[in-house]
Parts: C-alpha cells; structure tokens; sequence
C-alpha cells in the first residue's frame, strides 16, 4: 500500500503538469481522446460528452493540493459548460455536471450551485420513455444504453433533494429495466438494447462499441460496474448492489492478473490487448463497492483487485511519464475501436476516473 500510494502522489504531480499544459496551451479547449499522443486534432467526436471531465480534474487537483490556481481553473471550466444543464440531446449530463458542479457544491455548500445539478437531473430525467420505461440514449428512442447507469445518479440526486417522487419513480424504473435487458446471467453486460417504441416490448442487444451484438464490451461492464453500485447508495435497494457485485465479479474472473481488460472480453486475440479506461472506471467502482457491500471478505477483494489494477496503471506501460511528447497521463486506452477513433491513446474519462481512484486510495490513508 505504502508503495501505492507513493506512486499516486508520482502520478499526481504528473498529471499536474500534462493539465497545466493542457489547459494553457489550449485554453477553453475540451478534448476527448489524443491521436498520437496530441490533445489537439480534428477527429470525430461521435458525441458530445466528455465536457465534464477535464473540469473534474482540475477539482480533483484543487482537492488535493488546496492550490488557488486549480480552483480558479476548476471554476471556470465548470462555468463554460453550465448551460449544458438543460441539454436534452444527450444521456451523459451525470458525467458533465457530477464531475464538476456537484464536486464544487460539495466543497462550498453553496445552494445555488446544487440548483445546477438539480436541473441537470431532472433535465435527464425527460428522457423517460413510459413505453419500456428507459432512459433513452442519444441515439434514438429505442435505444438504451448501459453507458446511462453512470448518469442515472443525478437523476436520483435530483429526484430525493427536491422530493419528486414521479422522477424518483423513472429514475427507479431505467435501472430496474437495464438490469433485466442489459446485464445477464454471468455478470456481463450488453452496450445497448433495442425497445418496440410503439409497445415498449424489449427487441434485443446490440453494441456500437463492442465486438459483436452478444460480447462483452468492457468499458460498458465497468460503466454497470459502478453505477449499479451509485444507485444501491442512493435507494439500498439490494438488488442494485447484487447486480453490481455480479459485474464486479466478471470482469475479476475474466480479466488478465494485471487487472486491465481488452476492449471486449469476448474479441478472440485482439490486436490490443488492453483497455486503461475500463480499468480505471473499474478500479474507482471497485473501491466504492468496498464500502458497499455488507461482505467483509468480498470488500477486502474488490479492494485488493482495485490496488492491482491501479498499481499496474501507475506503472511505466501505462502511466505516459516515460513518453516523450505524450501529453495525456493514461496510455493505452480506447474511445470506439469500430470508428477507430481514439484507438490506443489517452482519453478524458481515463484521465478522470484514474486520478479519482487513486485519490480514494489516498483518502483512506
């Protein structure tokens, strides 16, 4: 653990440096993924979700160091994205505003900034389709996808400070249903499901991101992993938690000793054999789902596999301390292997739950 922790603290003045170039070098620039090691680049995007996360950061930083400079900076990359609380073309305004607004309010107590979560809560919550009672994704009405169960959390967030028990009730309803169509028997996970939008009947599992329609694609898992886990600390409602251990254990049982997945688990022989970004979401749910459970012996593992995992990502195949010219943190991950977008690189959601994983660790010193 000692040497853990000596790592994160490596990593973290590290990842201070790559930010400060960042966000100097390109100000108000909010990248997604790198291409060749590069934040700036004019690749596709796909969809607009990633705004929050390079904000997260830079609180993630002020948290630890106290210093004026992050929090300024944290402030006023928080500020750039407030009027994306009432955007409705997206599923992902947990990933923008829980990351920022909601780490901000939680420092100052300041009503007026929850009152900008809460917005982007119920903002999520209009999503609602009664027929097959989902949150739709971005892409469609009948799409569902297992990416919103991180999102899902500022909708009960929203629905329990304002005690709006018809938001509660279809924040309620999405996870209950993603739980029947999009997690299976063995713990893994579907990416997306399709839904009759005249019936509501569930039709079947697809995937954008993943190998085929039937695999398992393990940013996706991590995704269910965590927030499967976020919801059991909103509701305590056990099956939320059951289903979160069962994710939990998957990806354990199917990863490599390291403890980083490929992209899909079910990819024979990927051509690359490791995906940073699904580890690291892991390794922070794992460590939230330590406390979760009432198991003494299953936390103590989470918490263990969650240590290996993030001791393998602060080491030098991983951590880009060691390569010239990179300018993200985290080596080795993958935004959409399909596109071919962000394909071995850096991307902003590995950047952010990295540095909050590890800053759990430190917080448990």
């Amino acid at each position: 653990m000692a040497g853990l922790k000596n790592k994160a603290d490596r990593t973290f003045e590290f990842a201070a440096r790559q930010l400060r170039r960042l966000i100097e070098t390109h100000p108000d620039y909010f990248p997604m993924y790198t291409a060749r090691g590069r934040w700036k680049h004019g690749g596709e995007a796909w969809t607009n979700w990633c705004e929050g996360f390079l904000g997260g950061q830079l609180w993630l930083l002020f948290e630890r160091t106290r210093e004026g400079y992050w929090r300024a900076k944290a402030e006023h990359y928080s500020r750039l994205i407030e009027h994306r609380k009432s955007d409705r073309s997206v599923h992902d305004l947990g990933f923008l505003f829980w990351s920022t607004w909601k780490r901000w309010y939680d420092l100052t107590g300041d009503p007026a900034l929850e009152q900008v979560v809460i917005e982007a809560g119920r903002t999520m919550g209009l999503r609602f389709r009664e027929k097959g009672r989902y949150l739709r994704s971005f892409v469609a009405e009948e799409s569902l996808f297992i990416d919103i169960m991180m999102n899902v959390g500022i909708v009960f967030y929203a629905a329990q400070r304002t005690r709006d028990a018809e938001l509660l009730r279809k924040a309620m309803e999405h996870c209950l249903t993603t739980r029947k169509t999009l997690v299976r028997g063995d713990g893994s996970t579907s990416h997306e499901g399709i839904f009759d939008t005249q019936t509501g009947e569930f039709l079947r599992q697809t995937t954008h991101q993943g190998w085929r329609n039937d695999s398992s694609w393990a940013r996706g898992l991590a995704w269910a992993l965590y927030g499967f886990g976020t919801v059991y600390d909103f509701t305590g409602d056990g099956r939320f938690l059951r289903t979160a251990e069962a994710c939990a254990d998957f990806y354990v049982e199917r990863t490599p000793a390291h403890g980083v997945p490929p992209n899909d688990w079910d990819e024979p022989a990927p051509e690359l054999p490791c995906e940073s970004s699904a580890a690291a979401i892991a390794a922070s749910g794992m460590l939230n789902l330590a406390k979760l459970t009432g198991d003494a012996a299953r936390g103590r593992r989470y918490r263990d596999y969650a240590l290996k995992i993030l001791d393998t990502l602060t080491g030098p195949e991983f951590l880009a301390d060691g390569t010239p010219g990179w300018e993200g943190i985290l080596k080795h991950g993958m935004y959409h292997r399909r596109k071919g977008l962000g394909v071995d690189e850096s991307v902003m959601w590995g950047e952010y739950f990295f540095l909050e994983a590890l800053g759990k660790v430190r917080d448990d010193e």
